[in-house]
């Protein structure tokens, strides 16, 4: 692949840590501005050079940072504008919910044992008191010459650890005009319940939303799995996919008369895998909990192969089994998760590795936003798809920096490898962490959200650029 060099343009600085970057037409207006949602709860829109706040949610929005030194992955996570936005003045929210906090699903970290077989098989129970937090998908209203009002809920969600929520979580699909809402599994770590593997999880999945339904139910009951929900509510539900361990969106590319959609999943120690897939079965939640009555096989959701399988490897760890513990081993951790799914999973378009010693690659250590890019302006990146990685891991003290890189799909369906994109913006010795990755309506443009800290604690330290030549 080719090597391709751009510049960083800086748009606005000094904002709490961007999550989500994508432009709309405001009713009435004539050009799209570029809105930026923060993880605090702020959405801002930037026009001639000017940031105006859209709307100011914070105080709904969970207290961040408490327990965990500042480092958090609730916020505001999801912003999706209806396509016509610009007519109806819709648009849509994922947050976590102020005053939700909870004690978590489990005590202390865990860790899966091969050796001790009851750590493979753990069951989320009393899910009523034992979770961290709630996640609620709202249906918002811009009205003519008014003020942003939330209209509807669509989804309450209780998540049972602090982690793996999604970022850049609500996306439209150009494809049916439904939002896509993605879901991680639910966090800790190793999916410890398999949450992304069971059908009536909602954790660890792609679910699109049928938000033209004009559906109104008054407070929808706080949830986990899909056969919890009302039926009607239900009805405007379809999966795509499953095995999702944790995910930055979901990005779509035309392709003639066909779209590629682009997903990645974020590693646990080994690897982080961009998917991409054309064709897709995308099956009603009623048909799901009907077959679950059945006790029948979901023919055709798309697998990414999570909790067996982390991109193209068997989930693994370091376990001390033998008699001489200084041989220590290297055991799949779900080694029947990983037979059951080894033929079904979708085989990832690239993938980049936590350990790393060829001179062109990196040391990835985190997948935090994939976007096509249709634009002409970077020719060598017109036709793929481009991501960012939260931080190069040097094995050296701060500061941190981001990695952009850029994949191809391949008209085989075959896996392609990647190359590492060169910036030539000067940091300094501040720290910058790529946290999300945006563009406009129709591809062209890209937009990179920088922070000068891993913790969301650490207010105003973030920078969005434009990626420029």
């Amino acid at each position: 692949m080719i090597k391709v060099k751009v510049g960083l343009q800086p748009i606005v600085s000094n904002i709490n840590l961007p999550t989500v970057l994508k432009t709309a037409i405001l009713p009435g207006d004539q050009f799209e501005r570029l809105f930026i949602a923060t993880q605090v709860g702020e959405i801002f829109y930037v026009g001639n050079g000017v940031i105006k706040t859209f709307l100011d949610i914070r105080s709904r929005i969970i207290q961040l940072g408490a327990s965990s030194g500042g480092y958090d992955e609730r916020g505001l996570l999801g912003l999706a504008f209806h396509p016509k936005f610009f007519y109806n003045g819709l648009f849509y929210l994922h947050y976590s919910v102020a005053g939700t906090q909870g004690s978590g699903a489990l005590q202390g970290s865990f860790t899966p044992n091969p050796c001790d077989p009851k750590t493979l098989n753990l069951k989320w129970l009393d899910r009523e008191n034992h979770y961290d937090h709630i996640d609620t998908v709202e249906e918002w209203i811009l009205p003519q010459n008014g003020q942003p009002q939330k209209r509807r809920t669509l989804l309450n969600l209780r998540r049972p650890f602090m982690n793996h929520n999604g970022i850049n979580s609500l996306n439209f699909s150009p494809e049916t005009g439904k939002l896509v809402l993605t879901t991680g599994d639910g966090g800790s770590g190793y999916d410890p319940f398999n949450l992304s593997q069971d059908d009536l999880e909602i954790a660890g999945k792609i679910i699109e939303i049928d938000v033209d339904r004009n559906l109104f139910i008054n407070n929808p009951p706080v949830v986990t799995r899909f056969n919890e929900l009302p039926a009607s509510i239900q009805e405007t539900l379809t999966v795509i996919a499953k095995g999702v361990r944790n995910i930055p969106g979901i990005s779509f590319q035309q392709f003639y008369n066909q779209y590629i959609k682009y997903v990645g999943n974020v590693g646990q120690d080994l690897v982080e895998s961009l998917f991409s897939f054309v064709h897709y079965k995308p099956i009603p939640v009623t048909q799901l909990v009907q077959n679950a009555l059945l006790k029948a096989e979901n023919e055709g959701l798309i697998n990414f192969g999570w909790r067996g399988w982390e991109g193209t490897f068997p989930t693994s760890l370091i376990k001390q089994c033998s008699a001489n513990p200084s041989l220590d081993e290297i055991s799949t951790a779900y080694f029947n998760d990983a037979v059951n799914t080894s033929v079904k999973r979708l085989q990832p378009l690239t993938c980049y590795y936590h350990q790393e010693s060829r001179a062109d690659k990196f040391r990835g250590t985190a997948l935090t936003g994939v976007q096509a890019y249709m634009g002409h302006a970077i020719p060598g990146l017109t036709g793929s798809v481009v991501f960012t990685d939260f931080a190069r891991d040097e094995g050296s003290p701060p500061p941190a920096r981001g990695v952009l890189a850029y994949s191809r799909a391949r008209i085989d369906g075959q896996s392609n490898d990647y190359s590492v994109i060169q910036t030539d913006y000067n940091f300094e010795s501040q720290s910058a962490y790529y946290v999300s990755l945006g563009t406009n309506l129709d591809q062209t443009r890209l937009y990179l959200g920088v922070y000068g800290s891993a913790n969301v604690t650490d207010y105003n330290k973030g920078t969005v650029f434009e990626i420029i030549p």
